[in-house]
C-alpha cells in the first residue's frame, strides 16, 4: 500500500547536494492518496520554485521541509486523515 524511499543523490537545479525524498501511499486501484517528495518544482512559478511538496489526493502543495523526523510525522498524520475520510480506519 505504501513506500518510503530516500537516497543521497546530488543537488537539484544547482542546489548543494541534498537527499532526495519520496514517501507515497497508494489506494487499491493504484491512485496516489498521499505523497511527499522533492522530485520537481511546484507552485505558480515552476522554474526556481520550491522542490519540497506534498500530494494529497489530486492536490499538490509546497512543503516546508525541516528534517526527516518531522517529514515522517507529517506524512503519517496526512495518511491517517485520508484513510479516515475514506472510511478505511
Amino acid at each position: 500500500m505504501g513506500a518510503v524511499r530516500g537516497d543521497t543523490g546530488g543537488g537539484v537545479d544547482g542546489e548543494a547536494a541534498r537527499a532526495r525524498l519520496r514517501a507515497d501511499v497508494h489506494g487499491p486501484n493504484g491512485e496516489r492518496l498521499v505523497g511527499f517528495d522533492n522530485a520537481h518544482p511546484v507552485g505558480k512559478r515552476k522554474r526556481g520554485g520550491p522542490l519540497d511538496h506534498h500530494h494529497r489526493l489530486r492536490t499538490i502543495r509546497p512543503y516546508d521541509y525541516r528534517d526527516a523526523a518531522t517529514l515522517l510525522g507529517d506524512f503519517w498524520v496526512m495518511v491517517d486523515a485520508v484513510l479516515r475520510e475514506r472510511g478505511v480506519i
